[in-house]
């Protein structure tokens, strides 16, 4: 069976060790996903339309849901891409926080072991 490919939408500022546990959960041999790690630098020119190809090549879309991410434009950005491509996507939070959700961007779930693998199997 074929891996699921996840694209992870995070606050680069303030959510970096989200991602990084993230791939860790990914290389565990009960879940069945695979996260491209290319964070995108706002500051290249064309991150954008790398963003964009590479959310078009995955299979869900996910948003790593911290305190500030809301307020993150590139996460943003991120969400709109998604959602004009039609991505299914969710938003992953920190069980015991409950950050501002980012509208469009799908369903708010806790980080637990079978939110993962019932969100990433749908």
């Amino acid at each position: 069976m074929a891996k699921t490919k996840v694209f992870v939408s995070f606050d680069y500022e303030h959510d970096s060790d989200m991602k990084k546990r993230l791939i860790a959960e990914s290389e565990k041999p009960e879940f069945q996903f695979s996260i491209n790690d290319k964070s995108l630098k706002k500051k290249e020119p064309e991150w954008q339309q790398h963003a964009r190809k590479e959310i078009e090549e995955c299979d869900v879309f996910i948003v790593l849901l911290g305190e500030h991410t809301h307020q993150a434009s590139g996460v943003l950005r991120e969400v709109k891409m998604a959602r004009e491509i039609g991505k299914r996507r969710f938003q992953l939070r920190k069980q015991g926080h409950e950050p501002q959700k980012i509208k469009g961007a799908g369903s708010v779930v806790a980080w637990k072991k079978k939110n993962l693998q019932k969100y990433l199997s749908k």
